[in-house]
């Protein structure tokens, strides 16, 4: 970090008592920081304690007539080596959402072409908000770098995700931002969602998979300088944005898009793709014919695109599969690692009771030839992270 300069903008919430600290952490690391405080983020840190940390001025409006006649706000968003919002409100990512600028933060985000980082922090129904996630999916997919928020115990008494990550988990988050990425040069390619298996035009066999976790997976293997190649189906998740988005719908357009896709150092299926499709559908939507009988389906299996990736003549040095179960979940999926013949399993457990299926967290359990290594529950944007960083462990 040595010579690089943040701007850090803060936000209004009463996380913002941790920002003093963690000015004094990136100082610490060798990098400047250039304070911008929020009208809000002034009732809970003042432009005094940030200016004498970070030994510069604090920015606090649009409206200087001395830098505003050099144009400053530009000068400002562009000069930064990597802009960082901490804490960002649920209305700050909603003005981010939408391209507002009406204030001197919001003009500097719409204005900045340096990537951006943001550290959430809200009440944890702010958080679970539909708007709010609308609002993350779209930041996410505008190519936004995201870190937490954690679960805990919030000021308002309530429990919960929501709470701003900690000083140290940002500026780790900082430092990666930052890198030049350890994956540069390597290309990764990452299956997601569910797949689609037609029974007529407008019926078809599936499961609930978003894609959260697999989208979250490409863009970690992204921002560690990774080409990815992001094989979906019918997400409910945008891809991210700067990785190569193929859109498929059944198992075996995406089994043909992954071949397509080789070689590669690694892939990570993720895909939760459907085992089974049917064979005798129809071109026509079909109708009941009065008998009270339903149709007879005729399924045929799928290809295994695991099996088949991890056996072939151009596999890649590593091989990630994931296994979603119900019960005896390492039991099945250290022997689906077998039977595969991939190098990992990320097993998880989906019982509907879990909420991860569908979910913003999950909790995995990584198997490996030497065993099973048991993650905390923690956000998908967290896991894929961690799996990331194992993965250029390998790689890089």
């Amino acid at each position: 970090m040595q010579g690089k300069r943040i701007l850090l903008i803060v936000g209004g919430g009463i996380s913002a008592y941790k920002i003093p600290q963690l000015v004094r952490m990136i100082r610490s690391a060798g990098a400047a920081v250039t304070p911008v405080l929020t009208a809000a983020g002034a009732q809970f840190t003042t432009p005094m304690t940030l200016s004498v940390l970070a030994g510069e001025p604090v920015h606090d409006t649009l409206w200087d007539r001395n830098a505003e006649a050099e144009i400053g706000h530009i000068q400002l968003s562009r000069r930064a080596d990597l802009v960082v919002v901490a804490p960002a409100t649920a209305d700050l990512m909603a003005r981010m959402a939408q391209g507002m600028s009406g204030d001197l933060a919001s003009t500097l985000l719409l204005a900045t072409d340096k990537r951006v980082l943001i550290a959430p922090a809200m009440n944890v129904r702010m958080w679970d908000h539909p708007a709010t996630r609308r609002n993350l999916a779209q930041l996410k997919a505008d190519g936004i770098l995201t870190v937490g928020p954690d679960s805990g115990d919030m000021a308002c008494g309530e429990h919960g995700p929501g709470r701003m990550a900690e000083p140290e988990a940002i500026l780790e988050a900082i430092r990666a931002a930052l890198s030049p990425g350890p994956l540069r040069g390597r290309h990764v390619i990452v299956t997601s969602g569910p797949t689609h298996e037609p029974i007529d035009p407008v019926r078809y066999v599936a499961n609930r998979s978003s894609g959260a976790q697999g989208a979250a997976i490409a863009a970690a293997l992204r921002d560690l300088g990774a080409r990815v190649s992001f094989v979906t189906g019918p997400a409910t998740v945008p891809p991210p944005e700067g990785v190569e988005a193929i859109a498929v719908e059944t198992a075996r357009q995406m089994r043909d898009a992954v071949e397509a896709a080789l070689p590669a150092d690694a892939a990570v299926m993720a895909a939760a793709v459907a085992d089974w499709r049917v064979v005798n559908g129809s071109k026509q939507k079909m109708k009941k014919d009065g008998s009270g009988r339903p149709p007879a389906l005729e399924m045929a299996e799928n290809p295994d695109i695991l099996a088949w990736i991890s056996t072939a003549a151009d596999r890649p040095r590593l091989v990630v599969g994931f296994a979603a179960e119900t019960q005896d979940v390492v039991a099945h999926a250290t022997a689906k690692r077998t039977r595969k013949g991939c190098d990992w399993i990320v097993a998880n457990d989906v019982s509907p009771e879990t909420g991860i299926m569908g979910g913003t967290e999950n909790a995995v359990t990584l198997i490996t030839h030497t065993g099973a290594e048991d993650w905390p529950r923690m956000s998908k944007d967290a896991v894929a992270a961690r799996l990331a960083a194992r993965i250029a462990e390998v790689i890089a």
